[in-house]
């Protein structure tokens, strides 16, 4: 049957790279998501040590391991040569790289994902095709498709002042914070990236949390004007410009923000400079 392109096939949408699950493409080929399994949970890591002459186990702290998600469905299409096309384009989209699998639900998420199985494909008709994928997700968690991102300079305060004038005269004064806010709405906590444009010298990142405590990042070197410092608080890297490695230079705590949390995070450095600015960036999480 012909399709409208664009259409809704009903059902959970999911987009795998540049293929939409659910949906009708452009080209009128309707696909069609049947199987959507992995994405509900994700692996385990625990374990359990028996108790010497007692009941029960004694329980290691428990992790998240990776994250195995399968898609199943069928493709329809006008023609063969169509849908050998779309049949490539799946294959093309389930990738050994990087890939962003977006689920559309309520709150949409998504997951970075890598193929990690093969690519089952299977003629039906001449237009017809059933397919079923395997993918992994390295990192478990579920993020928002909303990255919030937030930026400001280093704090000061600028003009307003003092005299004996008792005329009504007011003159303000102008106040930068130097601090943003983050928020996680998510179930499980999520960690987030800063980046710090020079120039700024030894500058150090707070983070507060609604119970007054605070952990702290800092960074025992200078970042030169036109310079680019980027924190990741995942992967625990820091690198300048995007290829030269400043770990060493970087010491603290690495900062989560908790689920169900908005965080401040502020920060100062031994001098002020007008065009240093700090930018932090976050996706709420969920399990």
């Amino acid at each position: 049957m012909p399709y409208t392109p664009g259409a809704s096939l009903g059902g959970r949408r999911v987009d795998l790279g540049a293929v939409s699950l659910g949906m009708v493409d452009s080209a009128g080929v309707a696909w069609h998501l049947q199987e959507l399994e992995g994405w509900d949970s994700a692996e385990v890591r625990a374990e359990y040590s028996a108790r010497e002459a007692d009941h029960g186990s004694w329980a290691s702290p428990t992790y998240l391991g990776h994250r195995p998600i399968t898609l199943a469905g069928k493709i329809e299409a006008s023609s063969l040569p169509v849908l050998d096309s779309a049949m490539e384009q799946l294959i093309a989209a389930c990738s050994l790289t990087d890939t962003t699998l977006t689920v559309y639900e309520t709150t949409p998420k998504q997951a970075t994902v890598r193929r990690s199985g093969q690519t089952l494909l299977r003629h039906i008709t001449d237009r017809v095709a059933s397919f079923s994928l395997l993918v992994t997700a390295e990192d478990p968690r579920r993020y928002s498709t909303v990255l919030q991102t937030q930026t400001t300079a280093l704090p000061s305060t600028t003009g307003g002042l003092s005299v004996p004038l008792t005329v009504p005269l007011t003159i303000s004064t102008t106040t930068v914070a130097g601090s943003i806010i983050l928020t996680n709405t998510g179930s499980i906590a999520t960690r987030p990236t800063f980046t710090l444009e020079g120039p700024v010298t030894t500058p150090t990142i707070t983070v507060q949390y609604p119970d007054g405590t605070v952990r702290a990042l800092v960074y025992s070197s200078s970042i030169d004007a036109g310079d680019e410092l980027v924190i990741d608080t995942d992967s625990h890297t820091v690198e300048l410009n995007g290829s030269v490695s400043r770990r060493l230079y970087l010491s603290g705590q690495w900062p989560e923000i908790p689920p169900g949390t908005a965080v401040e995070i502020g920060w100062y450095a031994n001098s002020y400079h007008s065009a240093a600015r700090l930018t932090g960036t976050c996706r709420s999480a969920w399990l």
